[in-house]
């Protein structure tokens, strides 16, 4: 893989800050002490200007490079873990109980401190590189609250890349896809209220749990009957649970909580309207009040045709062949409002087998770190060359 030898020097380094951050997770905002460390570590790279604070607690790195180009480009990586008990037994395993980097945000943000210490030392490039350190990727829309604080405008960023890991593909390799790359996700909250009674006289109740019964099966409807076939929609109730927990007892409500998945806005909408609908619905002809509860998350991650021709022609330079129409995942990413506010793409880097992101015994595979950095570098280099 002819990565750059920078970074086969260093790896060993970026190695043990990747295992550092994977022995000390932190959540969502709370990633003081990931900040710091980040905070810390683009001080000692001397780059230009370091911010903290932004979005609550992101980080954000300057490194002009050679020249008077005014172009800017900005490289994204997360930084917060996820509350899972790791079961991986490593050596630096998770020291904090209940919380876990079980989906690489440690390698991402390695990844980016390393290409940040080369790019600061080399400054092969004319223009402005902005390195940026997102909190709360899983869930709390960290993304979003960096740009709503000003981020793209502060520093005059023009396009913003970003990547993340993906078991099952081979180390150090690349795939992308123009388009919509990772689904949009919202969560709902529908609680259908009926009227307790003994579970021997039904007659004399309104049995809330046959109403959400139906009203699951009626949601599945969205995508078999009012989505386009073609189209793409996921509507999945995760938990589901009474006010009762014993068996003569018919409940007074019953809860259902489940998410809807798209990869196209239009489609997102209709499955807003049409869960509020079935649910209502559904609940009434069965004697029930549905009280729903809808809240918009993360939107469609969407890569910029010519910002993807971009991203793809640095992953040959580091890897040689990419793949490069994988078919969209319908797992969802707050870079997504970062692709809002301004072009760019989102790469996808083999981590090689083993687990899934999001399961205990997942482990960021470090053999990636070189081909993770040499791309962020690469993307910067050949985008901003030097005339």
């Amino acid at each position: 893989m002819p990565i750059k030898n920078r970074f086969a020097e260093m790896h060993s380094d970026i190695t043990a800050w990747r295992r550092h951050l994977h022995a000390h997770p932190e959540l969502m905002f709370d990633v003081h002490e990931t900040a710091r460390f980040v905070e810390d570590k683009l001080r000692s790279f001397g780059v230009d200007d370091i911010t903290t604070g932004i979005g609550q607690t992101g980080v954000v790195g300057v490194i002009k490079g050679r020249g008077n180009s005014d172009r800017v480009i900005g490289l994204r990586a997360d930084m917060d873990a996820l509350p899972i008990i790791e079961a991986t037994g490593l050596d630096y395993a998770s020291t904090v109980p209940g919380k876990m980097h079980a989906c690489g945000h440690d390698g991402h943000t390695a990844m980016l401190l390393g290409a940040a210490q080369y790019l600061a030392e080399t400054r092969n490039f004319d223009g402005t590189v902005v390195l940026i350190f997102q909190p709360a990727e899983e869930g709390g829309g960290g993304g979003r609250e960096m740009v709503n604080d000003g981020l793209m405008d502060r520093w005059n960023i023009q396009e913003v890349y970003g990547m993340h890991n993906m078991p099952g593909f081979p180390t150090g390799t690349f795939a992308i896809r123009p388009g919509p790359l990772l689904a949009s996700a919202d969560e709902f909250t529908i609680r259908v209220v009926g009227k307790g009674g003994h579970a021997a006289n039904p007659h004399e109740a309104i049995d809330p749990n046959l109403a959400a019964a139906h009203v699951i099966v009626a949601l599945q409807s969205i995508a078999s009957r009012n989505a386009n076939p073609l189209s793409s929609v996921v509507v999945t109730v995760g938990a589901l649970h009474s006010d009762s927990h014993v068996s003569n007892v018919i409940p007074q409500a019953t809860t259902m909580k489940g998410t809807v998945r798209a990869l196209d806005e239009d489609v997102r909408a209709m499955a807003q309207k049409r869960v509020q609908e079935i649910a209502t619905a559904t609940a009434q002809a069965y004697g029930c009040v549905a009280e729903v509860d809808y809240v918009v998350g993360y939107p469609v991650t969407v890569n910029a045709a010519e910002n993807t021709e971009y991203a793809i022609a640095a992953a040959r330079a580091v890897a040689g062949d990419v793949t490069e129409n994988i078919p969209p995942v319908m797992a969802a990413e707050d870079f997504a409002f970062m692709l809002n506010a301004r072009p760019g793409a989102y790469i996808l880097v083999g981590n090689g087998p083993g687990a899934m992101v999001h399961h205990p015994e997942y482990n960021f595979d470090d053999e990636a770190i070189p081909a993770g950095c040499s791309w962020f570098a690469e993307i910067v280099e050949q985008r901003l060359a030097q005339a």
